[in-house]
């Protein structure tokens, strides 16, 4: 059975999952959803398996997403699930994902499953590092094999409530969708910037270029803070809730420059 796996990731965490899920299932075609999108017309999913992977933002799932599971027509789909990567609460970002397709196609998720991964978000918390990071990895590793084997065996998973998760959503996300483009106005660069274009490169949406050596924001930002995990000299900065200096820097370590560039030409 062939397998369609959509995703998007900002930091690498997604991307390793959808890596070691098609590594495991095999037969699998990993497939950008900001690449997707810059056709603006509807997508039809090939016939068998598609998977949707993606990160939790505010107890909700990425703008870019929603737009996307707006524009993507299942009917053809044999088995449909998501699996959502998050660092703190995000049963809610499933609902969210079955909800939307509900809307768009008459049928929601046949399975979802989360993931729990390192924290990329220092404006909030401190990433992980060290030993936690490590511990954390290998837990989701076993758990994306226990995901695997449902996923081959077209097993139904159903949605619990998360009823925590749903009451952040309902508190955060419709701030965070209707202002997330502009948030790269509170992106600051320092003269630590050596112009390597690494932000520019790792950028899933295309938003940033270099002028002058310098990076310069287009304001359709998905806050993925991708520039800020990845800058190898840590030039980028988030003046938001507790800022950035000296809070850390996370991307997966199995996640190069190359990888996430890869994603901005479709297939992986």
């Amino acid at each position: 059975m062939n397998t369609t796996l959509y995703y998007f990731s900002g930091t690498g965490n997604s991307l390793s999952v959808a890596r070691k899920i098609a590594s495991i299932l095999g037969d699998t075609t990993l497939i950008s959803i900001p690449y997707m999108m810059k056709g603006g017309f509807e997508i039809e999913a090939p016939s068998g398996r598609v998977g949707i992977i993606c990160p939790v933002y505010d107890a909700g799932i990425p703008v870019l997403v929603r737009d996307f599971l707006s524009q993507l027509d299942l009917h053809d789909s044999s088995y449909v699930f998501a699996i959502a990567t998050f660092g703190g609460a995000g049963g809610s970002a499933l609902k969210m994902i079955d909800g939307d397709l509900r809307k768009k196609n008459g049928k929601g998720l046949d399975a979802g499953f989360l993931v729990k991964m390192p924290g990329n978000f220092p404006p909030l918390y401190v990433p992980p590092s060290g030993q936690k990071m490590t511990k954390i990895l290998q837990d989701a590793d076993e758990q994306i094999h226990r995901i695997s084997e449902t996923i081959q065996e077209e097993k139904p998973q159903k949605i619990g409530l998360f009823i925590l998760s749903s009451l952040m959503q309902a508190a955060l996300y419709g701030g965070f969708s209707r202002g997330v483009h502009t948030m790269d106005e509170k992106f600051f660069v320092s003269d630590a910037c050596t112009g390597c274009g690494t932000c520019v490169q790792v950028c899933p949406v295309q938003n940033i270029t270099l002028e002058n050596e310098k990076p310069v924001f287009h304001h359709h930002c998905e806050l993925c803070c991708g520039c800020l995990n990845f800058c190898p000299v840590q030039a980028i900065d988030l003046v938001f809730l507790k800022g950035t200096k000296g809070r850390g820097r996370y991307h997966h370590p199995e996640v190069s420059v190359t990888d996430m560039n890869k994603g901005q030409c479709g297939s992986y």
